[in-house]
């Protein structure tokens, strides 16, 4: 457990809800340091509470087949999760783990619900992301359906820029596995490894390790717009 680490400004719960209501929020809230690797909850697990994250990344994942997971998405410092598991049924759909070090803040269900109550910028707020959620979860299926792997590995890479930025080198602000970015891409590894030395020999990325750079941008933006017949 770290004390006192957020700055109660940062947030989705302390950027939307009432500068009155900070106080309560220092009181219930509880940071804790997660290590990379580290599962926040499970899919399946009864509903505690809700996990902001103040700094690192999480992946947001679900069990596809007996074997795989599929990456839903990943959140970062500023973002909301576990509120997937706010419906009648009180449980998880979905799990989180961190794929890299850093601080969580944790709030209990229940002040969570007396927020939201209290906060209506808050709750219309919570209703946006989970309207876009449900949208993307939509497309999402609908583009394992109907897009090659090519084309949802260049989405996946589109989106990862969209959402992280580049460093200083030009490459994407986050380091995936290949695991990851396959799961991100609802793949199978091998077709992962496949498609990315094409985009690599046809000069749209590079790959470096677990770092990559879009350099044809234009290219994989025709990759992720083309769709199977059907």
């Amino acid at each position: 457990m770290v004390k006192n680490e957020c700055d109660l400004k940062s947030c989705f719960l302390c950027c939307h809800c009432l500068p009155d209501w900070l106080p309560a929020v220092a009181t219930n809230r509880k940071n804790i340091a997660v290590k990379k690797g580290q599962q926040l909850f499970s899919e399946g697990d009864p509903v505690t509470g809700i996990y902001l994250i103040y700094s690192g990344t999480v992946k947001v994942h679900k069990r596809w087949g007996e074997d795989k997971e599929l990456i839903l998405r990943f959140a970062k410092r500023g973002d909301i999760t576990g509120h997937m598991g706010l419906g009648g049924d009180a449980v998880y759909p979905v799990s989180a783990t961190a794929i890299e070090a850093g601080i969580i803040c944790y709030v209990a269900i229940d002040f969570f619900e007396s927020t939201l109550n209290i906060n209506h910028q808050l709750a219309r707020q919570l209703i946006g992301i989970l309207a876009d959620d449900l949208q993307e979860s939509e497309k999402r299926m609908r583009n394992l359906a109907h897009m090659p792997v090519k084309g949802r590995v260049a989405q996946a890479l589109l989106t990862l820029k969209a959402q992280f930025g580049v460093n200083a080198e030009g490459y994407l602000n986050i380091e995936l596995t290949r695991q990851d970015l396959a799961s991100f891409t609802g793949a199978a590894y091998e077709s992962l490894f496949r498609v990315m030395n094409e985009l690599v020999e046809a000069g749209s990325i590079i790959a470096k390790g677990k770092s990559i750079s879009i350099v044809n941008e234009r290219a994989l933006q025709n990759l992720a717009g083309q769709t199977e017949l059907i």
